[in-house]
């Protein structure tokens, strides 16, 4: 059982990077991202094809956060400067890359069987594979929450909360409100396309369709943290994001070893985030007919 608790916490680590990137486009600047689709593919497949090519892991994962980044540009300069709605945008890019993908691989699938990664000087330490994927990702994790807590207490940052929350107010005070949807939408798929690389050294492979679903796993775990942590202090909420992607993978793998078929999974995390994003909604219902219900009580 702990065995099965430490593989989910280490790989909710991996895919809280991603679900950082998502709640970016989905919370901060209210865009409904579906580039993320394919840059987490492009992350896993750039990251591999350098490190079967003998490159430093480390190097692979930085040029694969740069290649999330050019994902996210063209999505950016496809809704700002052509017009088009951000889901098309996002939809466009994510079809676009799929050929990019497979160009960059070379093929369907890259093995990064023993082959050196980000976790091999953990594991020539002497951890186990598990542990040492939880240390790298926690590393990670810890620095990315505390750059973006600081970058988004910045002017620019400033500045891309509010396009989010109100665009006419901020192009009042001058400023451009397609530079910070182009900016949020690179930074948003290079954590996407990061978390990719460390996922495909994570599990040992890369593959074209590994992508499919990841913005529904994005988005429960986005929803999960902010239920079950809250989402008041900026801080905070980042760090409820990280707690969210996590308790996600338990709850998958708890459901798992209770014998959900894996095939069933993407049935069961789209359910998951349709309840969720509904509570709202059935909650003030069901507030407003308690009201009704009282109000009739009280002229009886």
């Amino acid at each position: 059982m702990l065995q099965v608790v430490a593989g989910a916490v280490s790989l909710g680590l991996l895919w809280a990077v991603m679900t950082i990137g998502v709640y970016i486009t989905y919370r901060i600047l209210d865009v409904a991202d579906l580039t993320v689709e394919g840059s987490i593919v492009l992350g896993a497949a750039i990251a591999a094809k350098m490190i079967s090519s003998g490159m430093n892991p480390v190097i692979g994962v930085a040029l694969a956060f740069v290649g999330g980044m050019a994902a996210g540009l063209v999505t950016g300069l496809l809704h700002t400067k052509l017009k088009i709605p951000a889901l098309l945008s996002g939809i466009l890019t994510m079809i676009a890359l799929y050929s990019v993908n497979l160009r960059v691989m070379g093929k369907a699938n890259i093995s990064l069987l023993r082959m050196e990664t980000v976790y091999t000087f953990f594991t020539d330490l002497g951890l186990e594979s598990v542990y040492a994927v939880m240390v790298v990702g926690f590393i990670c994790v810890a620095a990315l929450v505390c750059i973006l807590y600081w970058f988004f207490g910045t002017e620019i940052g400033c500045s891309i909360r509010a396009t989010g929350n109100n665009p006419q107010m901020v192009r009042a005070q001058g400023v451009n409100t397609d530079n910070t949807i182009i900016i949020g939408l690179i930074i948003s798929n290079g954590l996407v396309a990061m978390s990719g690389a460390l996922i495909a050294q994570s599990q040992g492979f890369a593959d074209v369709q590994m992508g499919i679903g990841s913005i529904v796993i994005g988005l429960a775990s986005v929803i999960i943290g902010e239920v079950l942590f809250g989402k008041n202090q900026f801080f905070l909420r980042l760090t409820s994001l990280v707690l969210g992607a996590i308790t996600y993978r338990i709850i998958i793998a708890f459901v798992l070893k209770l014998g959900m078929p894996a095939n069933d999974l993407k049935l069961f995390t789209a359910i998951t985030v349709a309840i969720a994003l509904s509570t709202p909604r059935i909650k003030a219902s069901f507030n407003q007919y308690r009201k009704t219900k009282k109000e009739a009580k009280k002229v009886a």
